[in-house]
């Protein structure tokens, strides 16, 4: 759910210029090997529960860091739990992010299973919720495909493996109609979560709609700038075909002149560039100008914030893209302001106060821009083999 193809080196614009104009070894295009789960599950596949996880593992999750493990020990059962290796201790201290990125695992497995005749039964922390620090080994959920010739088929299956979050500049002349609006509403519905939007035709729009970028602006400076979290970033970038290919996950850049400056040693991934750097502030205007260009934001907020609550938020937000995508509508997420680490302290409580969130138990699950927009490819996805734990 967070931030590809941005990343820029300090000086980079007059070292390429003296970059040949074919770098050997050098790619811009996805591996297809990287990408090759977005064809979904072998036609061969017979196993209910392998043919529904190879959808599941299409799910949008934070960073791309794809922190799902499942046994399928038991027969007809699935037990989901968190990859204790991939987590964002420095930008999402709690996990928040991390279990609704399981949440979003959890509701493309019941639509794909739903689309193969099976109801999927979850049982959310069979043996106890994790506490409000850090996941631990137990299990997030275990899932129990049932054959059902009653359940329902869902529209929003068909939209996996078109859903891609897209980080590039929208169509501001082009906001999102009122009809949109109303459907990506009753996607959320099955979740107790109340979804809000803004446009330029909603009441005071042009006033929220810049208080709305002033805050994702300001968020993601401190996120750039603060030197913990955006090493965090740096080591799960992968830079280049090659290792793209052999990762699969994280942060992709495919610029082969990025690729070359990283070869050559003149783009340094082991610290931080500096706040005034190139590095730092040419994102730091790109994303503005992505947000100027942004006609819609909408988020989700939930009363209370018990792990149950995220995953379901989670399971929400997968509902929400496949709605929009459905309706040819671009989603990119803005977590930076909701992440609760202290530097963020200002933008968070300022995106509280303006959602209608800074008293009481409730929390700001979700906050995204939207709008028309290019389409774009799919991001890398490990093989569903690698998900599977041993034993």
């Amino acid at each position: 759910m967070l931030r590809r193809n941005i990343l820029r080196v300090a000086g980079g614009g007059v070292i390429a210029a003296a970059l040949p104009a074919t770098l050997s070894g050098c790619s811009s295009a996805m591996p297809p090997e990287a990408v090759a789960a977005w064809q979904g599950p072998p036609a061969a596949e017979t196993d209910p529960r392998r043919w529904a996880l190879s959808w599941a593992i299409l799910a949008p999750h934070s960073h791309n860091l794809q922190s799902w493990r499942v046994d399928l020990s038991r027969p007809g059962e699935i037990a989901l739990h968190c990859d204790l290796t991939r987590l964002l201790p420095q930008t999402d201290p709690f996990s928040r992010q991390i279990m609704m990125s399981q949440g979003t695992f959890l509701e493309l497995l019941d639509l794909a299973a739903r689309e193969r005749g099976q109801r999927c039964e979850i049982e959310l922390f069979p043996e106890g919720a994790f506490g409000p620090e850090q996941p631990d080994p137990r299990p997030v959920a275990r899932i129990r495909l049932v054959p059902d010739a009653t359940v329902a088929r869902d529209a929003l299956f068909a939209q996996i493996p078109r859903r891609h979050t897209n980080r590039s500049a929208y169509d501001l002349a082009r906001p999102v109609p009122a009809a949109a609006w109303a459907a990506l509403a009753d996607a959320v519905r099955p979740n107790p979560l109340h979804f809000g939007w803004v446009g330029p035709d909603t009441a005071d729009g042009p006033a929220l709609l810049a208080r709305h970028r002033a805050i994702a602006d300001e968020a993601w400076r401190i996120e750039l700038t603060t030197p913990r979290t955006i090493m965090e970033s740096y080591r799960v970038l992968r830079v280049g075909a090659a290792e793209v290919a052999q990762h699969r996950d994280g942060l992709t850049v495919l610029d082969a002149k990025v690729e070359w400056l990283a070869r050559l040693g003149l783009f340094d991934r082991a610290q931080p560039p500096a706040p005034d750097s190139y590095a730092t502030t040419s994102q730091i205007d790109d994303f503005r100008a992505k947000l100027a260009s942004t006609p819609g934001f909408f988020w989700m907020v939930s009363e209370g914030n018990d792990r149950a609550t995220q995953v379901n938020a989670g399971r929400a937000y997968a509902r929400v893209q496949l709605a929009a995508t459905a309706l040819g509508l671009a989603v990119h997420p803005l977590q930076q302001a909701l992440q609760e680490y202290p530097e963020q302290a200002g933008p968070h409580a300022a995106v509280r106060a303006l959602l209608g969130a800074s008293e009481g138990r409730r929390t700001v699950q979700m906050w995204a821009r939207i709008g028309q927009a290019p389409e774009v490819g799919p991001a890398p996805r490990r093989a569903l083999a690698d998900f599977i734990q041993a034993g």
